[in-house]
């Protein structure tokens, strides 16, 4: 892992938690909790659809599986808050 792409990496799931924060609404987190939650999320969303067989392709593919990363782990944690 090169530092461009960390770099890269780091944008694209601080933009997905922001975006996720928006989309789902309710009690967010704050900027930076969004930007958190948005990197972990990028994470899990890319593993998650790794173990489905499905790749994506370029930044716009790497974000929208940043997102969806994004807002699975924003339920997961609604769901243990609750």
């Amino acid at each position: 892992m090169t530092l461009t792409y960390l770099i890269v990496f780091l944008i694209i799931g601080g933009l997905a938690g922001w975006c996720a924060g928006i989309i789902s609404k309710g009690s967010g987190f704050g900027v930076a909790g969004n930007i958190i939650v948005g990197i972990i999320g990028s994470f899990l969303g890319g593993v998650c659809f790794r173990l489905l067989g499905i790749v994506a392709f370029g930044i716009i593919g790497q974000f929208i599986f940043a997102v969806l990363g994004a807002l699975l782990f924003i339920w997961l944690l609604r769901f243990v808050r609750k």
